[in-house]
């Protein structure tokens, strides 16, 4: 697959999972909040600085820096998915929000001046990027001097078995083995060795990286079911994409796959998140 292929599909998918995300922002937010204020208080913006948000989603973790920047603080809220950016506006308005800017924008190719940005925050989003190593020097080119990053990739996969789990039942009924290392997706920067070379690439230093977990806690298999169907990207697709009588096995095969992870409170499945803080 070309790059600019990949972009597309990319595109196609989370256009597709917008309102997955939209209905289920509060259960989104609850289970990752930590993760989204470890970037916020890492990146620790200032009253009055411009502040970017990429691959920003339903906007949330961008939304904790609104205040710190008042009265004069500018939040630009980006996405390039418009379902998502208008998801993101849509709630920013409930919020009362008036200091946040949404836009629809490629973080491989800003349209944004140089040296013009204080801050960047990026949640789960440079790993799903056809080229991270373009998005970190545009990321570089728009940042001033000391200006700083703060992001966060999903890490080691044996750490995060509410994706492998699914994917390899997926793997296991189509064929189609796992996408080799390094490869655009969930695990594409899982490795920290190639976050820091892609930083260095883009000379960016880093300055901290710490693995933060997490649980998604789900009331029965239905509620995962739904949320692998509804807002798991890639994995959804390739689902939803199937015809139901596969639709219908996969799901069996994913049930009993996910037995270890059933409590008496549902079904919890551990995550961890490899957050990092970095400056230009």
């Amino acid at each position: 697959m070309t790059t600019q292929d990949y972009s597309q599909k990319s595109y196609d998918i989370w256009q597709e999972m917008a309102d997955g995300w939209d209905r289920e922002r509060t259960w989104l937010w609850n289970s990752s909040r930590h993760i989204g204020e470890w970037l916020v208080d890492a990146l620790d913006p200032q009253p009055g600085q411009t502040i970017l948000e990429l691959a920003a989603g339903t906007g949330e973790t961008g939304f904790g820096v609104a205040a710190r920047i008042e009265p004069k603080g500018h939040l630009i809220s980006t996405d390039f998915s418009p379902n998502m950016v208008e998801t993101a506006r849509k709630e920013s308005n409930r919020l009362r929000l008036k200091n946040v800017e949404h836009r629809v924008l490629d973080a491989q190719k800003m349209n944004l001046t140089d040296d013009s940005i204080d801050g960047v925050l990026c949640r789960w989003g440079y790993m799903l990027m056809a080229d991270p190593g373009v998005a970190f020097s545009e990321t570089r080119r728009v940042l001033r001097p000391q200006g700083k990053l703060a992001f966060s990739v999903w890490g080691d996969p044996v750490k995060n078995p509410w994706v492998t789990v699914p994917a390899r039942a997926i793997s296991e009924h189509t064929g189609v083995p796992p996408p080799p290392p390094g490869t655009p997706g969930v695990f594409a920067m899982a490795d920290p060795e190639r976050t820091r070379s892609l930083l260095a690439d883009a000379e960016l230093k880093l300055v901290q990286m710490d693995d933060i977990e997490m649980t998604w806690h789900f009331a029965d298999f239905d509620a995962f079911w739904r949320f692998l169907i509804t807002m798991a990207g890639a994995i959804a697709l390739t689902i939803v994409g199937l015809p139901e009588s596969e639709q219908a096995q996969i799901r069996r095969k994913i049930e009993e796959a996910s037995k270890p992870f059933k409590t008496s409170r549902g079904y919890e499945f551990l995550g961890t998140s490899q957050n990092t803080l970095a400056v230009a």
